[in-house]
């Protein structure tokens, strides 16, 4: 049997030849768009020295003692985490056209180290941890190739040293505004040794019987060994191990012998990991509360006061400290 023809609707037909032109208009304008901000950001950074980053807080440093000379971009922002973090496409370009590039060294950028080691023979390419002798730093149990702990950040003297790195490979790659560069770091370094000492204070309101941080993975180490707190985390130092079942019923039962009464998840970790440690107190008749969300692998959203280094860690001391007490 012959099927008749559909006609299509002239009104539908228009409809949709419209919706068809506002698509490509709409894609149109965002490229165009795209395309002019590139511009514009082209000339407004025109003669600056152009740094990429790997985490923020480095990005962080880079902008507070480079001031207008430097065009700062970081590759990891809010909420990434470093140890399992590749590259995109878009990265190696920024990584290419860059002058200098920092990162954080000790292999917190595990799946980027063969890349840097390419880039170092073209150009300046550093760890913020260069300056750090054996003896600062903290060994990494778990051993294999990171031998070292590389949350160096949680304790603001060895981000006081990481600021110096940054201000001298500066001085040497732009010597024209070496000063500019050294006065900066001087102001940025007075609020590094005011931040220590608030962090001093604030741990300082807790008694010591309940100066114990349980958080998702082991970042905070260099934090508990400077400011006098016990630390230990779901899993360790780098989130690419796995933890098992073995872990969760050990940290379980550490909750409940030291009547721990919170822990803490991370913005840059699944909170699901924590969350079975407490669902396993609760089966024994202890009760734990998350305490807070605490910034380790990662900063807060630019633009937020937790955005900077020293927000995040003024925000990390006060959420445990509160919830502590």
């Amino acid at each position: 049997m012959n099927k008749k023809p559909v006609r299509v609707n002239s009104a539908f037909r228009r409809f949709i030849m419209t919706i068809l032109f506002l698509t490509v208009f709409v894609m149109l304008t965002t490229a165009c768009g795209g395309k002019a901000e590139e511009k514009q950001s082209a000339v407004e950074n025109e003669g600056k020295l152009k740094v990429t980053t790997t985490i923020g807080m480095i990005a962080d440093i880079v902008r507070e003692v480079g001031g207008d000379e430097v065009a700062v971009t970081g590759l990891m922002g809010s909420g990434i985490d470093p140890h399992l973090y590749k590259a995109s496409h878009g990265d190696i370009e920024k990584l290419d056209k860059a002058d200098l590039i920092f990162y954080n060294g000790l292999h917190l950028e595990g799946k980027m180290a063969e890349m840097f080691e390419k880039l170092e023979k073209t150009k300046p390419t550093v760890a913020v941890s260069s300056n750090l002798k054996e003896e600062q730093l903290r060994a990494n149990p778990q051993g294999g190739s990171g031998s070292h702990d590389p949350h160096i950040w949680f304790n603001v003297k060895l981000w006081m040293s990481a600021t110096e790195v940054v201000r001298d490979t500066l001085s040497e790659k732009d010597p024209a505004h070496s000063e500019g560069y050294t006065e900066r770091a001087a102001v940025y370094l007075a609020k590094l040794e005011e931040l220590d000492q608030y962090v001093r204070d604030q741990v300082a309101k807790l008694p010591e019987a309940s100066r114990i941080l349980v958080t998702a993975h082991d970042a905070f180490g260099y934090f508990g060994d400077e400011y006098g707190v016990e630390v230990t985390g779901l899993q360790g130092m780098n989130t690419m191990s796995e933890y098992g079942s073995k872990d969760v019923s050990e940290l379980r039962d550490f909750l409940v012998e030291k009547q721990i009464k919170a822990v803490f998840i991370e913005s840059s970790v699944p909170r699901k990991s924590i969350e079975s440690v407490i669902e396993g107190a609760k089966k024994l008749g202890h009760e734990v509360v998350i305490g807070g969300e605490l910034y380790s692998d990662a900063m807060g959203d630019e633009g937020t006061v937790e955005g900077t280094y020293i927000g995040m860690v003024k925000h990390n001391v006060d959420t445990i400290v509160n919830a502590l007490k």
